[in-house]
């Protein structure tokens, strides 16, 4: 341990409203910065940026925006060599990119949105969003996706969408590129994980089903294994366990984690190990499970951490991959796992 143990292990962030989206930044020079969005029942909400001050151990704002409805998802373009505009993007009503300005002190930067994409030309009525997906390989594709049965694969740099597919039978909750620019998956309201190819958009593969149609429980987020695109994890709406999928394997779970004892709400794989995973719930807990002994079963997770209330975001950070960041009520914490 020595030294590493007197390092603090958890920083805690006060926002002034309920937190919903959450996402760490990638670039190598801003450490330990997150955006973070509200949870505000009406049609003005916020995005607050906010930096941890290493030698205060606080965070403190660095920006702030209005953005309409709160946030279904947050994301920090992937660009962790730090060479390309600095980019956020959010899902709600719509799709936008943001560009992020840094002040002359690091405490003080501006954000002006710089697109807002919309595919449905035809009507002001849009159908909302429920996730998006920011492609590792290509910054320049972004998917999405609707409550209103679709998939759009975008060119951010054009603002037009490339295709735009009926993906589900309803509702699609969430959707996630493998490695590589080509291959994502989607996961929602009829129970199925299904995964596309854009080089072949005509053939889709249901890798699982949650139950028998029309029974199916909704699944309700996706999580891509990064280190293994073997590998996929969901969950079930209402149910406390998190399913481990091998697409070589389809329909069957290669993993059930069972360790929550309330609704699961959000999973993050390690970025940085193959077998790490980290799965957190109603429960206030923030498990993470070694999946290594696969395809033995996976009975109790290696690490548990006991929030002060229901967890309902949690994201594991790609640049700082030994902290965690969950957030709960108007609370989030990071965690040195």
């Amino acid at each position: 341990m020595g030294e590493a143990s007197k390092k603090k292990e958890i920083f805690t962030y006060e926002a002034p409203w309920e937190i919903y989206g959450m996402s760490w930044s990638v670039r190598p020079d801003k450490r330990f910065r997150i955006a973070v969005g509200s949870f505000i029942e009406e049609y003005s909400n916020k995005v607050q940026i906010i930096q941890l001050n290493e030698n205060k151990g606080q965070f403190q704002e660095t920006a702030i925006f209005d953005h309409p409805y709160p946030t279904t998802k947050i994301m920090w373009i992937p660009d962790k060599v730090g060479t390309q505009k600095d980019l956020l993007a959010t899902t709600g009503d719509y799709l936008r990119l943001w560009e992020v300005q840094s002040g002359a002190s690091s405490s003080n930067s501006s954000v002006a949105m710089k697109k807002l994409l919309n595919n449905n030309k035809n009507s002001e009525f849009c159908a909302p969003l429920t996730s998006f997906d920011w492609n590792d390989t290509d910054p320049s594709i972004i998917g999405t996706s609707s409550i209103d049965t679709t998939c759009t694969i975008w060119n951010i740099e054009t603002g037009q969408a490339k295709t735009q597919l009926i993906a589900h039978d309803k509702e699609v909750y969430d959707i996630a590129f493998a490695c590589g620019t080509e291959v994502f998956a989607s996961v929602g309201a009829d129970g199925s994980v299904r995964l596309f190819d854009l080089r072949s958009l005509e053939h889709s593969t249901i890798i699982y089903e949650s139950s028998t149609p029309p029974d199916a429980p909704p699944l309700l987020r996706l999580a891509w294994n990064k280190q293994d695109t073997n590998y996929l994890a969901t969950f079930m709406m209402d149910n406390t366990s998190v399913v481990i999928l091998d697409i070589r394997v389809p329909s069957l779970p290669v993993a059930e984690l069972q360790g929550h004892e309330q609704s699961v709400n959000a999973i993050a794989w390690a970025p940085h190990s193959h077998c790490h995973i980290c799965s957190a719930g109603d429960d206030a807990h923030a498990l993470i499970w070694d999946l290594q002994a696969l395809p033995r079963a996976i009975e109790d997770p290696i690490l548990a951490y006991k929030a002060m209330g229901e967890i309902n975001q949690l994201q594991w950070s790609a640049s700082q991959p030994d902290w965690v960041a969950i957030g709960f009520g108007q609370q989030m914490q990071i965690l040195r796992v």
